[in-house]
């Protein structure tokens, strides 16, 4: 399977959708877009995966790279709706603390507590 990104810019945030699968074969092309929203100034990112079927560690990092990148730059990185196993994931690597990981799209944009639950 492959993956496909789009963004949608909502206000400050840029909502990049991440659907497929994540790994090391497609992480190089969500890293290549990640680094172009970065260069074009856009820190504060959330990550829609909801349609996201599959994260290896490869797609980790991905994550953490953005998210250590948006906050030296002042800006964030959360992730929303995430699949019962990317969510599994998120837990056992101990993520989904670090990576503010929300229920839904609207609750990451909005900024509130992180359940993602």
């Amino acid at each position: 399977m492959s993956l496909t990104v789009h963004t949608e810019e909502r206000a400050d945030v840029v909502v990049v959708s991440v659907a497929g699968e994540l790994d090391m074969a497609t992480a190089p092309q969500l890293q290549d877009q990640i680094t172009d929203l970065l260069e074009k100034g856009r820190h504060r990112l959330v990550f829609d995966l909801s349609e996201l079927s599959f994260c290896d560690s490869t797609g980790l990092s991905v994550f953490v790279r953005a998210r250590n990148s948006a906050d030296e730059a002042g800006g964030m990185v959360r992730l929303a709706a995430p699949r019962r196993g990317v969510l599994r994931i998120l837990e056992v690597s101990g993520l989904v603390e670090v990576l503010q990981t929300h229920a839904t799209v609207d609750e990451a944009v909005a900024g509130g507590p992180a359940s993602a639950g």
